[in-house]
């Protein structure tokens, strides 16, 4: 399993920065899109879709996506404050409570309020294809892996306290301060290096890295709930060794959001 998991990041990491690097912008739209669109089937399964109202569903959110990127829309101010409510409000909640999925008109808007901010974000972080903006949205998805690894690997070496254990049992507390640590360790370097072109002073992006790293583990806690709500290990089996694309972008669909919400709103 480890062998196949390595291999398949050894060729997605390559896929993802050459069209993260050289994609013209209408080429990495369509990237990124497909990248949400798969994630958005996997999800689509969760809930429990009959295969007609999951294929006008895919349908339409792709139809939205087309005129969206023709029309050259952007996401409102509030629209970007509900995505702000959503992760930071709902989401929490959400997890306390462990509500059950969705259904219906509901399932609809909940797969939508995930899915479409991280697309926007895709784009708004990467408005053109030059170096510059392709290192800044590349930072912003670090801060997830970094955050991510190091929550694997102090939660490996020193977990005892359980984060969730009725949601994902092997997260543990000791994880989380773990990818906190890091997280910042990973912030105060590419701040002294100028790949986040925001006018923050350091101990700002410090104290940013606390929520966002928050934000990741959320997001990673609500599609592992998805899953147990299904009575699934992965999201899909797309991605030897890792599960599906849902798998691999829960945490980040949920930073992306939030911090370009707080970029737009903050005005950074």
């Amino acid at each position: 399993m480890l062998k196949t998991r390595i291999l398949t990041a050894l060729v997605l990491l390559p896929l993802m920065l050459a069209a993260l690097f050289l994609f013209s912008a209408a080429a990495w739209g369509g990237f990124s899109w497909l990248i949400v669109l798969l994630a958005l089937w996997e999800y689509t399964r969760m809930v429990k879709m009959r295969l007609p109202e999951q294929a006008a569903y895919l349908v339409l959110s792709t139809l939205f996506a087309v005129v969206a990127w023709f029309g050259h829309w952007r996401m409102h101010a509030a629209v970007h404050g509900l995505a702000l409510a959503f992760w930071l409000l709902l989401v929490p909640l959400w997890l306390a409570k462990r509500w059950s999925m969705p259904s219906g008109a509901r399932a609809w808007l909940l797969g939508w309020a995930l899915m479409l901010p991280a697309w926007f974000a895709f784009l708004e972080w990467r408005p053109q294809p030059t170096p510059h903006d392709a290192l800044t949205l590349l930072a912003v998805m670090g801060l997830v892996w970094v955050a991510d690894v190091a929550a694997y690997f102090s939660g490996k070496a020193f977990g005892r306290r359980k984060l969730a254990p009725a949601i994902s049992p092997g997260k543990s507390w000791e994880g989380v301060y773990g990818a906190v640590v890091c997280a910042a360790l990973y912030v105060a370097l590419v701040d002294h290096f100028g790949w986040l072109d925001i006018r923050l002073p350091l101990w700002a992006m410090l104290l940013l890295a606390l929520p966002l790293t928050a934000v990741s583990v959320c997001g990673d806690l609500l599609e592992s709930w998805f899953k147990r709500s299904a009575g699934i290990k992965d999201s899909s089996a797309l991605l030897p060794g890792h599960g599906g694309v849902y798998d691999r972008i829960d945490s980040l669909i949920a930073v992306l959001a939030v911090s370009n919400a707080l970029r737009v709103l903050g005005g950074m």
